[in-house]
């Protein structure tokens, strides 16, 4: 059915799901330090922060991920050449997995900033009055209910980046889309290769949709759900 493509295209879903889980960690980091500008008490954090995501969040994806891949490469060997060092082709990979991280690490700004607002402040309060550090009151208080807060709007906004990660065949990474893309092309077939590529994003959502659901649950043990 598949006319020996099927592998490149599994192999190709490692490359996938590689740059789905690395592009989490860095949108995690800019997600994380643009709710903490947002929520600073300096007007310059907080004005960098609000044009980071009023940006991201009104440019389409495909664009941003063609300026951030060519342009990025163009200021960095621009600077490079500035020092006279030698010329740094980025790889598609690195290329592809920071592109994504930055972008969604706008929408998760907003998510980790309103899981952070929704933490009582007394709370804090009493940590500090107790005698705890800011450190240890932000590591057993503020994160622990902020992760159930923000479990929700993380689970959206990953199955949004999974899904995003098909347009880094664009750029030219060697990822299951771009596999199955050429088998198309070879065996003139691209309903049945396409809708396999269909099937496997959907059995990835899928998955991460009963992970995550679990891991909501745990997170809301001993919370008490009101109901009018």
């Amino acid at each position: 059915m598949f006319q020996g493509y099927l592998p490149a295209i599994l192999s190709g879903l490692g490359v996938t799901l590689a740059i789905a889980a690395l592009s989490l960690a860095v949108a995690c980091v800019f997600g994380l330090l643009g709710a903490i500008a947002k929520l600073s008490a300096s007007r310059v954090a907080r004005s960098v922060a609000g044009v980071y995501t009023t940006v991201i969040r009104g440019v389409p994806e495909l664009v941003l991920m063609l300026i951030i891949f060519y342009g990025g490469q163009i200021l960095l060997n621009a600077f490079v050449e500035a020092r006279g060092w030698d010329y740094i082709d980025v790889p598609p990979f690195a290329a592809g997995t920071l592109t994504i991280g930055f972008i969604f690490g706008a929408y998760l700004t907003e998510t980790f900033r309103g899981a952070i607002l929704a933490v009582p402040r007394g709370q804090m309060e009493a940590a500090t009055a107790y005698g705890m550090r800011r450190g240890q009151a932000l590591r057993r208080i503020l994160l622990p209910q902020m992760v159930r807060h923000a479990i929700p709007g993380f689970a959206n906004n990953w199955l949004v980046m999974v899904k995003a990660t098909a347009l880094v065949s664009i750029i030219g990474l060697d990822d299951m889309l771009h596999r199955a893309n050429m088998a198309a092309s070879a065996t003139r077939e691209p309903f049945t290769f396409f809708m396999l590529v269909a099937a496997l994003y959907l059995a990835i959502t899928t998955v991460s949709i009963l992970l995550l659901s679990r891991l909501e649950k745990r997170y809301s043990l001993g919370v008490k759900t009101v109901r009018f």
